[in-house]
């Protein structure tokens, strides 16, 4: 089938476009893209777009689909229902499922059920460890033929450095990043970030330096390697100042942070609102203004969700006893939006980090919507209001401290792999 998209304005970092153009889709590619292409042609859907903006298909290197073995929590169908509603169209997914993604048969078990439930394209990131354990490589090569696209322990740092190297040494034998969790679990036994907050709280704190001395750990080893490594949702000003500065002589070191870590601070915390415990924890205001000025100054390459669900009773716990984590699917790009809106980056530089550089992270062929290109785009307008309700989530995870918040920004329409997966109400019918 043909899809026509006509009359909306196209904003396609790769390809340095922001213009007034239609694109033709043709089954799962992008056939053309021009001004006012004809709508001829038996069984073409016209969609309307005038009015708003067309983007390539947004692209998250982190997220949690706790499937298998945490379908209570959210399944590869819910998860990617929410993902395309929040404008992602490819998501990577973490290993720390039950059992751990650390072998080929998960993989593969991951891959079949996202092609026969997912509303989006499922990237399977396998463990760098068997087990998340940290003593014991996985089974690398047999994990990237059955499609893993990284390796990553997230949830845990690899405390054996040797071990490290060896996981780096793979990576880059594949081609493949590792995304790095960095955390010193000897350092950061609390629950929110440690500063003026943390005090007034009483609760147990994390310092930012358990972020920082991993940040360094594992850019060196990298670096000694010369493998790619990416480093995952950063959220502390020195882990920052010492990412900007290893990237000034090492070239393979990229960095991502959330949209929790610009948008709230640990003063969010001081009401026990356990939807803001998420690891690492909020930090302080300094903290987050660092955030966005890494953003502006492109120290940070990309934004990701560390969409994280969880069943009510995870949450409905004292502070202390609370699982991590925050369902980040359906709210991550209104948030970011705002970014645009307060002048921290461009709407160009914005769509950047959540296309281009993250497809070029995984060598993967999409974030771009160049002719003969996988044809995934959104189509959304950045200046309409909404309110955030997690009645209407299409996550399980309902577990977010935006909700009640009033964002401007909203995706209408989703299309990944040639499918409208996801039409908001608001928009039109074609």
């Amino acid at each position: 089938m043909k899809i026509l998209i006509k009359g909306g304005r196209l904003v396609d970092p790769g390809q340095g476009t922001d213009a007034k153009l239609d694109i033709l889709l043709s089954g799962n590619i992008v056939e053309k893209i021009d001004k006012n292409i004809p709508e001829k042609g038996a069984g073409m859907k016209v969609i309307d777009a005038a009015g708003h903006i067309v983007a390539p298909g947004l692209i998250d290197v982190h997220a949690h689909l706790r499937e298998p073995g945490y379908e209570y929590k959210e399944t590869i169908r819910t998860g990617t229902m929410a993902a395309a509603r929040g404008g992602f169209t490819s998501v990577v997914c973490m290993a720390n499922t039950d059992p751990v993604n650390d072998n080929k048969s998960v993989t593969e078990y991951i891959v079949k059920m996202a092609k026969l439930e997912g509303s989006c394209r499922v990237l399977p990131c396998g463990a760098i460890s068997k087990g998340l354990k940290g003593e014991e490589l996985s089974d690398i090569g047999e994990m990237y033929e059955a499609g893993i696209v990284a390796l990553s322990d997230d949830g845990k740092s690899v405390k054996n450095t040797g071990l490290l190297r060896k996981a780096f040494e793979y990576a880059l034998l594949f081609n493949i990043p590792v995304i790095s969790h960095c955390e010193d679990d000897t350092l950061s036994g609390g629950f929110v970030h440690e500063g003026a907050a943390s005090v007034k709280s009483g609760l147990d704190a994390v310092p930012s330096i358990a972020e920082e001395v991993i940040v360094l750990r594992d850019i060196a080893v990298a670096r000694y390697v010369n493998a790619p490594v990416h480093l995952t949702h950063i959220s502390a000003q020195g882990s920052l100042e010492a990412i900007a500065a290893a990237k000034r002589q090492y070239k393979k070191a990229t960095c991502d942070t959330c949209p929790h870590y610009f948008s709230l601070t640990d003063e969010a915390t001081l009401g026990f609102d356990t939807n803001t415990k998420v690891n690492p924890p909020l930090r302080s205001q300094r903290d987050a203004d660092a955030v966005k000025e890494a953003l502006r100054d492109n120290t940070v390459d990309i934004i990701a969700t560390d969409h994280a669900p969880h069943e009510f009773t995870s949450k409905d716990v004292e502070f202390n006893l609370a699982t991590f984590g925050i369902s980040g699917f359906e709210t991550a790009f209104a948030l970011s939006l705002a970014l645009v809106h307060e002048g921290v980056l461009t709407l160009k530089e914005l769509l950047r980090k959540f296309t281009v550089n993250p497809a070029g992270l995984l060598n993967i062929p999409y974030g771009t919507l160049a002719p003969g290109s996988a044809a995934d785009l959104i189509i959304f307008n950045p200046a309409i209001e909404w309110t955030v309700d997690t009645a209407q989530f299409l996550s399980k995870g309902k577990n977010t401290p935006f909700n009640g918040w009033k964002l401007k920004g909203k995706n209408l329409l989703t299309i990944a792999d040639g499918k409208i997966v996801y039409r908001d109400p608001l928009f039109k019918k074609a």
